[in-house]
């Protein structure tokens, strides 16, 4: 049994335990509104991403297969994430003036239009439909995020379900993203590699159809024109340095995570002395079967190990803030890719180092969530998270087209990662100072009440003992 089996074992055991603990120690909402909305918003979002995994694993096969050059894969790639930085910033940002619904039906229509270009084996067709999946994936990691928050705030449910909810999406996105490799390689072995894409596009429809029957729309500032949404949306960005601090941190984190899932294949493949880096990393995503590690474990093992990170970010959520406990995640994920840099070569090292980095994109993606629905504005909320997707595309971009070293890849993660600790840290610091000024505030209104109500001997003592216990 490899080490990577193994490691898939243990976080399964590992990921069953911590759920049935979550399950039977914390609170469960029973309140029937909120269970319908939260189904309501996770069918429509798992199937979002299910679209998105069916098309993952067999895009560079189905280059590959139509005799595409290593360089026109590469191009074909970059131009993805150049198109997701441009053009996929102005598209997102629809949500706020045409809406937050029609956004959502609109990544729909665009990816499942991605999806049919992949049956032509012509260059400028798949340029077509990489441009058209950059757009789609702006709107992914803006729009269905935008619509929750106002939906959730607009019901008047509790801000610290919010958390609960990223925490089931995260959990039900590592299973759909699991389910839907295995799906994806049924179909493509016996109907080849556009077959999968096929599937996407029904998967697409399928979604298009339940938003438009069961989501209300909701807006941000739509009397506003385009630039002055922008405008609004870099005022909020830098007035507000809550704002400008979770943008940092999106950018810096989900840009050396975009990074690392293109370099974990060589980082834990053993070296060939005689094949040069472009050789190797073309071998190693062949589907010839002459791959040297098995893909399948481990991807398997990665989504199992985000999963414990969506159980673990429940359990800390109810002991710290999580401005707070965010500050060792990030700088423990920074750590844990310092282990290809440190211990090149050995595998078992480099994988556990990737299975925490794993857990911590786990606790990542609920907390980051819950904190934008909390300090970014509503009026601007997709345009500034698209905003900041400009910077995180650039990071990828540059460093795909440089060429580098795999360990100067990864000593870049490691200082994008460490930033992203630091600006937690600032973040923190701001969330704490806005507390204690909150309840100075608080403590100091407690004395110019309490004579409407109470003697003056007894209002002095029961003013002085409040701004004790809140204090305290």
């Amino acid at each position: 049994m490899n080490v990577f089996l193994v490691g898939f074992l243990i976080l399964s055991l590992l990921c069953a335990l911590s759920y049935i603990y979550t399950r039977t120690t914390l609170p469960t909402v029973t309140e029937v509104g909120f269970v319908q909305f939260q189904r309501a918003y996770l069918v429509v979002y798992l199937l979002a991403m299910a679209g998105d995994w069916l098309q993952g694993p067999h895009v560079y096969a189905l280059y590959d297969s139509y005799s595409m050059t290593t360089h026109q894969i590469e191009v074909l790639f970059v131009a993805g994430f150049g198109s997701s930085m441009i053009i996929g910033t102005v598209v997102g940002s629809f949500a706020d003036k045409f809406g937050r619904r029609a956004n959502c039906i609109l990544y729909g229509v665009l990816y499942g239009l991605a999806c049919v270009t992949k049956h032509f084996n012509n260059f400028w067709i798949l340029m077509l439909g990489r441009f058209l999946g950059g757009m789609a994936t702006s709107i992914l990691y803006s729009a269905f995020e935008s619509w929750l928050v106002y939906e959730h705030n607009k019901r008047g449910f509790d801000q610290d379900l919010l958390g609960s909810i990223f925490s089931n999406a995260i959990l039900g996105n590592s299973l759909v993203a699991i389910v839907a490799g295995l799906v994806a390689q049924f179909f493509a072995d016996r109907f080849g590699f556009v077959a999968p894409f096929d599937v996407s596009m029904a998967v697409l429809i399928i979604m298009i159809i339940i938003i438009i029957f069961s989501w209300p729309e909701n807006y941000g500032d739509k009397t506003s024109n385009f630039t002055q949404l922008f405008s609004n949306a870099l005022h909020s960005i830098r007035t507000d340095n809550k704002v400008l601090y979770l943008g940092l941190i999106q950018s810096l984190f989900e840009g050396s995570m975009y990074v690392f899932v293109l370099e974990w294949t060589p980082a834990l493949t053993p070296k060939a002395p005689d094949a040069d880096v472009s050789a190797k990393r073309h071998l190693l995503e062949d589907n010839n079967g002459h791959r040297t590690i098995p893909h399948g474990h481990i991807f398997a093992a990665f989504m199992v190990a985000v999963m414990f990170g969506s159980s673990v970010f429940k359990v800390l959520s109810k002991f710290t803030s999580i401005e707070s406990f965010m500050r060792p995640v990030l700088f423990t994920s920074a750590l844990s890719l310092l282990t290809p840099i440190l211990f090149p070569g050995n595998q078992v090292v480099i994988f556990s180092g990737f299975l925490v980095f794993e857990m911590c994109v786990g606790i990542f993606w609920p907390s980051l969530g819950t904190m934008r629905g909390k300090y970014v504005p509503e009026a601007t909320r997709a345009t500034i998270m698209n905003v900041f997707r400009v910077p995180l595309n650039l990071l990828v971009v540059v460093i795909l087209l440089q060429n580098l070293p795999i360990n100067t890849i990864f000593l870049c993660c490691v200082f994008f990662l460490s930033l992203a600790a630091f600006f937690q840290h600032l973040l923190f610091q701001s969330y704490d100072k806005s507390k204690v000024s909150s309840l100075s505030t608080e403590s100091a209104a407690v004395p110019l009440k309490a004579p409407l109500d109470q003697e003056p001997g007894i209002t002095a003592a029961a003013g002085g003992s409040n701004q004790k216990e809140q204090v305290v």
